[in-house]
């Protein structure tokens, strides 16, 4: 440790040290963390409704308000001070002077550190700087702080550090706290136009005897009262049809998800999906529907459906384009032969020239989507639907009339990323049950990812699954789109991190 990093590990433990020391004065002088103060006002609807009110008309209407809140800053001036109270809503000066509140509590108050949180009952003035304040008549100390609060002007500037103490983060910045607000209005204006289109809301298993409806690697637990192992879902998707089977032909979940891959940027261990199924459409429907949606979101959460993010702007209110996997590969890799782009043997010499990792076992249809995740992904900067995916890579998608190689399903990609999985369902149970039987074999050939057979769900389908289209949409990518956060930790309020010194638990011997 340096010398420098060593000092102000050292200066940080003595103003613990001091904070400790001013509770355990408090407690002796009968301090046990008051629960009897409420407040009638907020920062942020105070500062609105009294926006245009004069000095004269405060006066005039003598307004008594009690206000509580993180304190913030603090400036002692001898007998009269000026502190700020941050509440949820914002931040409110509070003006306090000796001979108003009395000695005794006057004293008490120029103990208060930054990050105490307290409470005032006063009238509304304004400052000869013209800013509104509350005039404190009585104040009270609510909850002591015992941990200093990061430096005004340069807050928590470590970025690992805002992830793993998000409540210091959130205490701190303003621009943290809006990017969860907006997360919570984007899922909230989702889920109001669902219901205004007739869906319903539902919730289906979180711990499920076989993962399904996506592939993708589980998380294993085990019930011990039913002494089986069960896993962590990694979708809803087949709960949800077997719902559409029952009768609920438009169906939605907001949904916790959980996936045993890798740690990034762009990937979190658990995140959240918005999955729908709407019965008797098909998956040029829910294009549509995707690309209304998200241009109302833009729209609701700004002036237009106009979105700056990471340096570029987007358009959300025009159409958006609509390529092939086929077609888009041969757009981004021009010196390829587009009319091989089924042949095995010709998409496996590609994949060694790229450089990229495959198996023997791998068909035409896993090749080509290696490919474009290589190369077409991360420069689908645009809003675009890409379409026509291989059967092989979709299990659970309905093959395309006329050409059974590829399915009826669409990926929506927005700033180089996938935001969005759709298709026409898969609803013939003697092609699902010989999907899932392909996929069991990739399974026993070591795909971690590739799905089980669920029997249920083929009984389920022999009930009769009506024509319906399915999509999910990436909730963390959407939100980091249209709040401009580079990383997915960044709209998580609490992400997966590694480990870091002194947080590995205890092995018992």
């Amino acid at each position: 440790m340096t010398d420098k990093k060593s000092s102000g590990v050292q200066a940080e433990h003595r103003l613990i040290a001091e904070r400790r020391r001013k509770l355990d004065e408090l407690r002796a002088a009968g301090f046990n963390y008051p629960n009897d103060r409420r407040r009638t006002a907020l920062a942020s609807n105070l500062l609105i409704d009294y926006d245009q009110h004069t000095s004269e008309m405060l006066e005039a209407e003598a307004v008594e308000v009690c206000v509580a809140g993180r304190v913030m800053a603090k400036r002692v001036m001898g007998k009269a001070s000026f502190l700020k109270l941050q509440d949820r809503s914002g931040q409110i000066q509070i003006f306090v002077q000796r001979d108003v509140i009395g000695t005794e509590d006057y004293q008490a108050f120029k103990t208060w550190d930054l990050g105490d949180i307290a409470w005032v009952r006063g009238t509304l003035f304004r400052t000869k700087t013209d800013e509104l304040t509350v005039k404190a008549a009585e104040i009270a100390l609510l909850t002591k702080s015992l941990q200093p609060l990061p430096e005004k002007y340069h807050g928590l500037t470590d970025q690992e550090m805002r992830y793993r103490q998000r409540y210091v983060d959130l205490i701190m910045s303003p621009e943290s706290r809006q990017v969860f607000q907006t997360r919570t209005q984007v899922v909230q204006s989702l889920r109001a136009r669902l219901d205004a289109e007739g869906f319903m809301e539902v919730e289906t298993p979180m711990m499920q005897p076989i993962p399904g409806g996506a592939a993708a690697r589980p998380f294993i637990t085990h019930h011990n009262a039913l002494d089986r192992e069960l896993y962590l879902r990694i979708a809803p998707e087949l709960y949800l049809k077997r719902l559409v089977v029952g009768g609920f032909e438009r169906v939605y979940e907001i949904n916790r998800s959980f996936r045993n891959e890798g740690v990034s940027t762009q990937h979190n261990p658990e995140f959240t999906m918005l999955e729908l199924y709407m019965a008797y459409a098909d998956y040029h429907e829910l294009m549509d529907l995707l690309e209304q949606m998200i241009a109302g979101l833009a729209a609701e959460l700004g002036d237009s459906a106009q979105i700056h993010y990471q340096g570029h702007d987007y358009d959300l209110s025009q159409p958006c384009r609509r390529l092939s996997v086929e077609d888009s590969v041969a757009l981004y890799n021009p010196d390829l032969d587009p009319s091989r782009l089924r042949d095995a043997d010709y998409l496996q010499e590609l994949c060694q020239k790229l450089e990229i990792t495959v198996e023997k076992s791998y068909g035409s249809g896993k090749l080509l989507i290696e490919i474009f995740e290589k190369t077409v992904e991360g420069k689908l900067l645009e809003p675009t639907f890409i379409t026509g995916y291989p059967a092989e890579v979709s299990p659970l998608a309905r093959r395309t009339d006329g050409d059974p190689w590829m399915t009826d399903r669409f990926e929506f990609f927005l700033a180089g990323r996938e935001i969005a999985n759709g298709f026409s369902e898969l609803n013939d149970p003697e092609d699902q049950a010989e999907r899932f039987l392909a996929q069991v074999s990739q399974k026993e050939a070591g795909d971690h990812e590739a799905m089980f057979y669920d029997a249920d769900y083929i009984t389920a389908l022999e009930y009769g699954l009506p024509p319906t289209a399915g999509l999910g949409i990436g909730i963390d990518r959407l939100v980091m789109f249209l709040t401009d956060s580079p990383s997915i930790r960044d709209v998580l309020l609490f992400p997966h991190l590694r480990d870091s010194a002194g947080e590995r638990p205890l092995k018992e011997n």
